[in-house]
């Protein structure tokens, strides 16, 4: 497990994060203050404050882990 800073500021950057991800089969968690939704649902993303960085949870990933930080690169805050 691994949790890192991703900014989804605009409609386009959630429509290509989502993207991204859902091409792996592993979990994906993302939060926003106190709610904690899929990262691979549109709708549940949209239920968050995308105007701040949200915290994103990569579950059992291990074996993908580095196409998957290469594949979310541009969306991870430092």
């Amino acid at each position: 497990m691994l949790t890192v800073s991703v900014l989804l500021d605009s409609v386009e950057k959630v429509q290509r994060f989502v993207s991204q991800i859902s091409k792996y089969s592993c979990g994906f968690d993302i939060e926003s203050g106190h709610s904690c939704v899929d990262a691979k649902s549109l709708v549940g993303i949209f239920s968050l404050d995308i105007s701040q960085p949200l915290h994103l949870t990569i579950n059992d990933g291990e074996m993908e882990m580095e196409d998957i930080l290469r594949d979310i690169q541009e969306f991870m805050e430092y």
